[in-house]
């Protein structure tokens, strides 16, 4: 039997980066996962909320793991880390009995807490594995050189997070590897892009995306692959403003890893949105073509 998860988009999942959602929802029904949306689902607090008050922050995080609990599910997932991060940490903290009760306080009603939270990268990387998605590829890679970038809170702090490595993550290299592409050495793959400073404090997020794109380009990556919307939007929406900030000439693409599974799995347009993309792909998927063709 298809497994199935309790699924919490985010609310950038319904706006700035719908395609991410979209590509999420098409890649895991193609693979088996089933996905059940969370009953009247609301904002987990993303970034903001834990610097006002913890028990809050965790409340509106426990909101929805309780809404999920009311599902016949196997766990939770989402798409996102900055969500995936609130959601962990709420369920991390709640094993406290004391801490537990403040927050099922602020809800008026408890939470069992029994569900495990993982993002949808640990699910396709360790339970669906690099191996069964390479069987499924019916429109290889092979051509295209990636820089797998996972941000800065994918998978820190560990004894939260539980995923990958915290220095040297390598779920999303493989998962890539295995539909064909060929992964660059990239040493910046858990620094910051500057985040959620890109209103607040643009100068820092132009010198450390800029930082990224220029290692990019060191390692002679074709396109950048990502699982965050804060860093898809950093790199991707931002890069002309990068450049006139660095005096820089980068066109990188910035893709998200589920639009490229998706392609690699022969899914339409319609479900990976790469239209939406503000760095064009055309011209590195048209490298990815010479490339073949010169090694044919």
């Amino acid at each position: 039997m298809s497994p199935t998860y309790a699924y919490y988009p985010g609310c950038s999942g319904l706006g700035t980066s719908a395609e991410y959602d979209r590509s999420t929802r098409a890649v895991c029904k193609t693979l088996g996962i089933e996905l059940v949306d969370i009953p009247d689902w609301s904002c987990c607090g993303s970034t903001p909320a834990h610097t006002v008050d913890h028990a809050l922050s965790c409340a509106l995080s426990a909101r929805n793991i309780g809404q999920a609990e009311k599902l016949d599910v196997e766990g939770i997932i989402t798409p996102c880390p900055s969500c995936l991060t609130n959601l962990k940490t709420a369920s991390h903290r709640m094993r406290n009995p004391e801490f537990k009760a403040r927050v099922e306080k602020l809800l008026d009603e408890p939470v069992e807490n029994r569900l495990p939270v993982m993002s949808v990268l640990q699910v396709l990387f360790e339970q669906v594995g690099p191996r069964r998605i390479a069987d499924r590829v019916t429109e290889s890679l092979s051509g295209l050189r990636l820089a797998p970038y996972y941000g800065c809170i994918m998978n820190r702090p560990p004894e939260i997070m539980d995923f990958d490595d915290c220095e040297n993550p390598i779920a999303m290299d493989r998962l890539m590897a295995a539909l064909g592409a060929d992964i660059a050495p990239f040493p910046l793959k858990v620094e910051c892009c500057g985040a959620s400073f890109g209103v607040a404090r643009k100068g820092m997020v132009m010198k450390l995306s800029g930082k990224l794109l220029d290692a990019a380009e060191d390692v002679r990556a074709d396109a950048m692959v990502t699982a965050c919307p804060l860093c898809q939007m950093n790199l991707d929406l931002r890069q002309k403003q990068i450049n006139a900030a660095n005096n820089a000439r980068h066109n990188m693409p910035v893709f998200y890893y589920t639009q490229l599974i998706g392609k690699a799995l022969g899914l339409g347009e319609d479900s990976l949105m790469l239209d939406n993309l503000i760095v064009r792909p055309v011209g590195a998927f048209r490298k990815m073509e010479e490339v073949r063709r010169s090694a044919s």
